[in-house]
């Protein structure tokens, strides 16, 4: 093997799947950087791809296996490379990884990311693959240190796990039993997020207004939204994603009464027939659901609500998949995830019997996707007018290069492109425009100034994106600033250290 200690070894982090994926897999930046790696640039080999995968989806293992199959080209030009495998597919299939892909040097589980740079290190010196799965979790993963993809808004995990045995989801069996951070723990990071800058945070759980559960206190989930809107300098909070069974009056109230609960919610569906929730072990029905969002609107009347819906589930009849399509229609989503079932070896939903034609279910997800994309044009269209604010963000639009525009999120989280005023000064990624909608799609809005002026609000965001870029120039540039984030680099938090390289 060659000598490979000249110079820091690089590292690239590809993410398959949700935001808990996401929020992870900035945790394993933060241990490599923490240990001495350093990120490579775009566009150029690293020496370390690590692969977080999802486990939901059918073809979560053909996307594992092909994107496998083209390192391996990579590596047999580069004996020194690394490629390493984790996440809930890693959990899921343990040992099969490296049976299918001989040249993975290691296999890690989501129990234990924190282990990852040990494991790089002991597969190097011992020369042949690592495999470690925790079956219980090593360390709640917000301990470890992070390197945050945006300067203006962070992911906050206040619980890991999931109790409820959904028939067609296999995440509980990957990620164990729920288990709760203490209050204090989450505020004292999200304050140390609004300390290196940032504005946004969004809470994360699988199940996140079950919070609370472990340490017995049923309404903890709105105590904390209550207690967000007293961390000085943060204006935007988030959650993702709640249960409708668990979803209490003292939750809504609390967005309603606290200021920087953004106008938004993302409720899954699943399916509006109340026979396939029951076959789903969704312990809610249609009526309920329905319920929950007419309160919220009734709080909040300009939330934006989001949901996931599967269509196909075993035993969907035509006559279950109308009540969907009732549900949708009443509901007016701004927008659906929606998906085809696909069986998942290890679910309940797997073995069971009338699995739905291929055919057919792609039919009725036509269906189902046009009626969906009519009702978000509509609510979407009804913006056409007023005032909103956007928190700029990079790289959210694919043409701002080649336009005078602008990209960003709304309050109520819609996508939105704001037209710049000939000659205007760009804003700074973090920083917050007002602009007033002119056209609105299904999947985004198009505003602009009022007036001649686009007016511009400079937050601590923007200031911390600032530091980033320079940063980037110069790595000893403001090097006491950062608690992990974008702007200044991860730190360790009680994270053994292995230096890689000079």
């Amino acid at each position: 093997m060659t000598d490979v200690t000249a110079r820091p070894r690089t590292y690239e982090v590809r993410t398959f799947g949700c935001q808990m994926n996401v929020h992870d897999s900035e945790r394993l930046s933060g241990s490599l950087e923490a240990a001495g790696y350093v990120r490579a640039d775009a566009g150029s080999d690293a020496d370390i791809v690590v692969i977080n995968t999802c486990a939901v989806r059918e073809n979560a293992d053909n996307k594992l296996y092909g994107t496998l199959g083209h390192l391996a080209a990579s590596k047999r030009l580069n004996a020194d490379m690394q490629i390493a495998v984790g996440g809930c597919l890693a959990q899921k299939d343990k040992g099969v990884i490296v049976q299918k892909a001989p040249w993975v040097d290691v296999v890690f589980g989501t129990h234990n990311m924190g282990s990852l740079p040990t494991l790089l290190e002991r597969a190097r010196h011992n020369e042949e693959a690592q495999v470690e799965i925790l079956e219980a979790l090593e360390v709640f993963p917000s301990t470890l240190p992070t390197r945050r993809e945006s300067a203006a808004s962070g992911w906050v995990s206040i619980s890991v796990g999931c109790n409820n045995t959904c028939t067609f989801c296999i995440v509980p069996s990957l990620r164990g039993k729920e288990r709760d951070r203490r209050p204090g723990d989450i505020l004292s990071e999200i304050r140390m997020l609004v300390d290196d800058g940032a504005i946004e945070v969004t809470l994360l759980g699988q199940n996140v207004n079950s919070y609370g559960v472990e340490f017995g206190d049923r309404l903890a989930f709105g105590k904390l939204l209550r207690a967000t809107g007293e961390i000085e300098g943060l204006e935007r909070v988030r959650f993702t994603s709640p249960h409708p069974a668990a979803f209490t009056d003292d939750v809504v109230d609390a967005m309603a009464e606290t200021p920087n609960v953004m106008p938004q919610l993302h409720m899954p569906l699943q399916s509006g027939s109340d026979r396939i929730l029951k076959a789903m072990r969704r312990s809610y029905r249609s009526e309920r659901f329905l319920g929950i969002l007419d309160r919220v609107r009734d709080r909040i009347p300009h939330a934006a609500i989001s949901t996931d819906i599967i269509v196909g589930f075993p035993g969907e009849t035509e006559e279950d998949f109308a009540e969907t399509l009732r549900v949708v229609e009443q509901a007016r989503f701004a927008s659906a995830f929606t998906f085809q079932y696909s069986i998942r070896p290890g679910t309940p939903a797997a073995t069971m019997d009338a699995q739905v034609p291929k055919e057919v279910v792609q039919e009725r997800y036509d269906r189902l996707i046009e009626l969906q994309e009519r009702i978000s044009g509509e609510e979407s269209q009804k913006l056409v007018g007023t005032s909103i604010e956007v928190l700029v963000a990079p790289g959210e639009g694919r043409r701002d290069s080649e336009t005078a525009r602008i990209s960003g999120r709304a309050e109520d989280n819609r996508l939105v492109h704001v037209d710049l005023p000939a000659g205007a000064e760009a804003p700074r990624p973090g920083d917050v425009v007002s602009a007033v909608v002119t056209r609105a799609t299904p999947h985004f809005l198009i505003a602009g100034p009022a007036g001649a002026i686009l007016p511009v609000r400079r937050t601590r965001a923007g200031d911390a994106w600032d530091r980033a870029q320079a940063m980037a120039l110069d790595p000893h540039a403001d090097s006491d600033h950062g608690h992990g984030g974008a702007a200044g680099g991860p730190v360790s938090i009680g994270l053994p250290t292995l230096r890689v390289g000079a």
